[in-house]
C-alpha cells in the first residue's frame, strides 16, 4: 500500500468533544490500524501513526529526519508557508545527527537526573511564593497566570541566567509563535524580537559570565554567538511553555476527577505515578511529532516513500490499548511507564526530568495549600488551547479558601 492516486487521505482532525481526549475521528482511525494516509494543508500526502510501538519505532529510526526543511506540517501555521527556510544556528530540535549530537552532548551534563532533582528545594520555594502571591490576590484567581506559568518560567530563567524581570520579552512572543492562526509576519516579528533579545543576552554573558547554564556554554564551549543564541532560545521556549500547560491542564483534570485527587491526597507517595499518568493521559503535544523519510521505508506492510512526512500522534500513542489497560481512564495508580509524552530516540526531551520535578512540586504544593480548590466558572466557559500547537487551557479560574 502507498499513499498516491486513488487514496483518499484524511485531514488531521482538531475538534475535541471532551477536553482531555483526542478528537473522535482520530480515535476511530486508530481502531482500524496503526498507520494511515494523511493529507497536509500544503497538498502533501503523508502518513499518521497512532500506535505506541510504531511511534517509538519511527522516532528511533535514523532513516527518518527531524529537519525542518524536509518536513510538512499537518496543521495550518506560518511555518508551513516556507519549509525550506534555513534553520537558525543552534536550534538543534530540527537537526539530525551528527549536527544534533554535537549540541546535545554539550547540554546533557546540565540536565542529569541528579542535578535536576537537586533543584527541588528551590522549585518548592518558588511554588510556595507563587501560592503566597495567589492567596494575597484573593479568590477567585487565574491559576495559569498566578501559578502554572510563573513556576517553570522562573525556574528556566534561573537555570539559563535570564533575568526574570524580562519575562515580558519572551512569554508573549512565545505564545505568538505557537498560535496556529499567527501570520507569517507576526511569527517573524516575534522570532526576530526573541532572537535579538538573546543575542544581547549572549553578548552580556560573554562580557560578564555568571553562574548559569548560558554562561557555562559561553565560556566552556566552541559555540558561536549565533549558535548560543539559538540554543538559548530553544531551551527557554521549550522550558516553560510545555510545563506551564501541563501544570494547568493537569490541575483541571484532577479537579474533574475528584476520586483520583482524593486518592492522591490520601497517599502522597502516588505523586510520581500521578505525574507520569497525567503526561500520558493529557499528551499536550496535540499534533504530535513529524519525521520525514530519507529513503523508502516499509512500516507495517506499508511503503513510506522517500520525502513523505509521518506524523507521530503522541495523544493516540499514549492511548494505545495494546500498551495501557483502559487507556481512556485517568488512573493515578497505574504505571504509565513507556508513554511517549517526552518523545523517544535521540530527540527525546532533554528537559524531561526538570518538567517532572516541577510538576511533582507544583501539584503537591497546590493541593496541600488549598484543599478546597475548585473551578470558579462553569466548565463550558473554559477556553481550551485548541488554537495552539501546545494544548492546555488559556485561563483556569479557581476558587479557594485562604490557608
Amino acid at each position: 500500500m502507498t499513499a498516491g492516486p486513488g487514496v483518499r487521505p484524511m485531514q488531521l482532525p482538531t475538534a475535541r468533544e471532551h477536553p482531555f481526549d483526542p478528537p473522535v475521528p482520530l480515535r476511530d482511525l486508530a481502531a482500524q490500524g496503526p498507520l494511515h494516509p494523511l493529507g497536509f494543508p500544503d497538498g502533501h500526502i503523508g502518513w499518521v501513526t497512532t500506535s505506541r510501538d510504531l511511534a517509538r519505532a519511527v522516532l528511533a529510526d535514523q532513516r527518518f529526519s527531524a529537519r525542518q526543511d524536509l518536513r510538512h506540517l499537518p496543521f495550518e501555521h506560518s511555518l508551513g508557508e516556507d519549509p525550506a527556510a534555513p534553520m537558525l544556528p543552534g536550534m538543534f530540535l530540527r537537526l539530525d545527527p551528527p549536527d544534533h549530537t554535537r549540541y546535545r552532548r554539550l547540554l546533557t551534563a546540565h540536565f542529569t537526573v541528579r542535578r535536576l532533582n537537586g533543584l527541588t528545594p528551590r522549585i518548592q520555594q518558588i511554588a510556595d511564593e507563587c501560592l503566597d502571591a495567589m492567596e494575597r490576590a484573593g479568590s477567585p484567581a487565574d491559576l495559569v497566570q498566578h501559578f502554572a506559568l510563573p513556576i517553570p518560567s522562573l525556574v528556566i530563567c534561573e537555570l539559563l541566567g535570564v533575568p526574570y524581570a524580562d519575562r515580558s520579552e519572551f512569554q508573549g512572543t512565545t505564545e505568538t509563535m505557537v498560535r496556529l492562526g499567527t501570520s507569517k509576519e507576526e511569527f517573524m516579528a516575534a522570532m526576530n524580537h526573541l532572537y535579538g533579545y538573546f543575542r544581547r543576552l549572549v553578548a552580556a554573558k560573554r562580557a560578564d559570565p555568571g553562574d548559569d547554564l548560558l554562561s557555562a556554554l559561553v565560556t566552556g564551549g566552541d559555540l558561536t554567538d549565533e549558535e548560543l543564541t539559538g540554543v538559548g532560545l530553544v531551551l527557554l521556549v521549550a522550558g516553560h511553555e510545555t510545563t506551564a500547560n501541563m501544570i494547568a491542564l493537569g490541575t483541571y483534570a484532577l479537579l474533574r476527577h475528584p476520586d483520583q485527587l482524593a486518592a492522591l491526597r490520601a497517599d502522597p507517595t502516588l505523586i510520581d505515578n500521578a505525574v507520569e499518568e497525567l503526561l500520558r493521559y493529557l499528551s499536550i503535544i496535540q499534533f504530535g511529532a513529524q519525521r520525514t523519510a530519507l529513503e523508502d521505508v516499509e512500516l507495517e506492510g506499508v511503503t513510506v516513500r522517500k520525502g513523505q512526512t509521518v506524523v507521530i500522534s503522541i495523544p493516540m500513542a499514549n492511548r494505545d490499548p495494546g500498551q495501557f489497560d483502559d487507556p481512556d481512564t485517568l488512573d493515578l495508580t497505574r504505571s504509565a511507564t513507556g508513554h511517549v509524552g517526552f518523545g523517544h530516540g535521540v530527540h527525546q526531551c532533554l528537559g524531561q526530568q526538570l518538567a517532572r520535578v516541577e510538576m511533582r512540586v507544583a501539584y503537591a504544593a497546590l493541593f496541600r495549600r488549598f484543599p478546597g480548590l475548585r473551578l470558579a466558572v462553569p466548565e463550558e466557559e473554559l477556553a481550551m488551547r485548541t488554537d495552539m500547537a501546545i494544548y492546555g487551557v488559556h485561563r483556569l479560574p479557581v476558587a479557594f479558601e485562604p490557608a
